[in-house]
């Protein structure tokens, strides 16, 4: 397999993709012909504007995807793509989406063949056993929360230990110790902002401005940029 999965998508004070687009375009450089774009994670705006922000954002590096709610048979579409994009936004609408049309089956087949994926955010969430570590609100009811279930990590983008001032809600890292106490033989890669894991077939790197963490049953393991997994 070959995959990226990037923790967002733009930077506060950045235009779209500023920070991921040279690294993107890298990753994907031999497989452009037939980028087939996922942009079921919108849910306030059109899958059309969403493949559109992507294509202007990754013009100069000679990048263009398809969207794939352009299809009629979005199954085939998945089948003859040279790489599989999967962009952020809802998670839970994203999901319900790969079920309902029957996605997720052939996705796994298209990556576990060699197929590069590149995902954000939510994109990077569905790519784990399930999307039970996602930041986003349940706007729909997915059939299920299980995932494409591709690596063996849950991963939580947009990691951040920030707290609002005399707020009385959970801190992000109290809501994932919550999932590892149900759920105790799991780990979860947390990715702050502008991080990101790459697998290139051979070796899984975690990539961040700033460090990672893993976080277990068995404690917490803060990560540097460059840690492979």
């Amino acid at each position: 397999m070959k995959y990226l999965l990037l923790s967002n998508s733009s930077n506060s004070g950045e235009s779209y993709m500023e920070w991921c687009k040279a690294k993107i375009s890298s990753f994907v450089e031999e497989h452009t012909e037939n980028i087939i774009f996922i942009p079921y994670a919108a849910a306030s705006f059109s899958f059309d504007e969403y493949t559109e922000n992507v294509n202007n954002a990754l013009q100069d590096f000679n990048i263009a995807v398809k969207n794939i709610a352009s299809f009629d048979n979005p199954i085939e579409a998945i089948n003859q793509a040279s790489a599989i994009f999967v962009g952020g936004g809802n998670t839970f609408h994203l999901v319900n989406q790969m079920q309902e049309k029957g996605l997720i089956e052939a996705i796994q087949k298209k990556v576990k063949s060699g197929t590069p994926y590149v995902g954000w955010s939510a994109g990077s969430n569905v790519f784990c056993p399930s999307i039970c570590t996602t930041n986003d609100m349940p706007i729909t009811q997915p059939q299920s929360f299980n995932a494409l279930n591709l690596i063996d990590l849950q991963i939580n983008p947009h990691y951040t230990e920030k707290t609002i001032p005399n707020h009385g809600g959970e801190s992000r890292d109290q809501r994932l110790k919550e999932y590892l106490y149900v759920n105790p033989e799991e780990t979860v890669l947390c990715l702050p902002e502008a991080s990101y894991v790459e697998f290139n077939g051979t070796v899984r790197t975690y990539i961040g401005a700033s460090d990672g963490k893993l976080l277990s049953s068995e404690g917490t393991k803060i990560i540097s940029s460059g840690t492979e997994l």
